[in-house]
């Protein structure tokens, strides 16, 4: 019976095959479903948790979840339950274990689901990070699935033909309280100009 022996270069090779595997499928599979990976910091996390009013019990969810940040800062910092939804399976075990080491599991789901799939009945809060294709399709598909009072925060793209209930401008975040206002980002700022500045 033969025996099979590895030297350390076809280690190596398997080691690197491996990676560039794993790393084509952290990049590429997001972008095949049109949804590059984008990444959020913590701080801009936070404000964009603390626009959306998201208080200690809600469920929040994250649409396109990515590694888990938003879902990992929602349950430890704010008390929150929090749902993700990942396209790629990578992020998915990416952030299972961001919740696993930070002692949050019991309070983290994530879904490897498409987004367009996410049943988000039961949020309190949906948070996007998404570019503005996939922004203006939530757009139209959320509002039916979202109950009164519930919050949307967006990163970096507003959503059109709405107006903001609050809106951050330095950090590019914009909170929509759901039946959402018909009005825009002037609209918005315009009632903020006025109540700066009474007659």
């Amino acid at each position: 019976m033969g025996t099979m022996t590895f030297d350390i270069w076809s280690v190596l090779i398997l080691a690197a095959v491996a990676i560039g595997a794993g790393a084509a499928m952290w990049a590429l599979i997001p972008r095949w479903h049109g949804i590059p990976p984008t990444s959020s910091r913590p701080k801009w996390i936070r404000k964009a948790l603390d626009a959306a009013d998201l208080c200690p019990g809600q469920v929040v969810y994250d649409l396109g979840a990515g590694d888990g940040a938003v879902l990992t800062i929602a349950a430890k910092e704010y008390g929150a339950q929090s749902v993700g939804y990942e396209i790629e399976p990578l992020h998915c075990v990416a952030a299972w274990l961001r919740a696993l080491f930070n002692g949050v599991l019991g309070r983290v789901s994530v879904r490897r689901r498409d987004l367009y799939a996410a049943d988000v009945e039961r949020a309190d809060v949906v948070f996007v990070h998404l570019n503005p294709t996939i922004v203006e399709n939530l757009r139209i598909s959320l509002p039916p699935k979202l109950r009164p009072g519930t919050h949307i925060v967006s990163l970096d793209f507003p959503f059109e033909g709405w107006e903001p209930s609050h809106m951050d401008i330095g950090y590019l975040i914009f909170a929509y309280e759901m039946p959402p206002q018909p009005g825009s980002l002037e609209s918005y700022l315009k009632k903020e100009l006025d109540i700066a500045q009474p007659s």
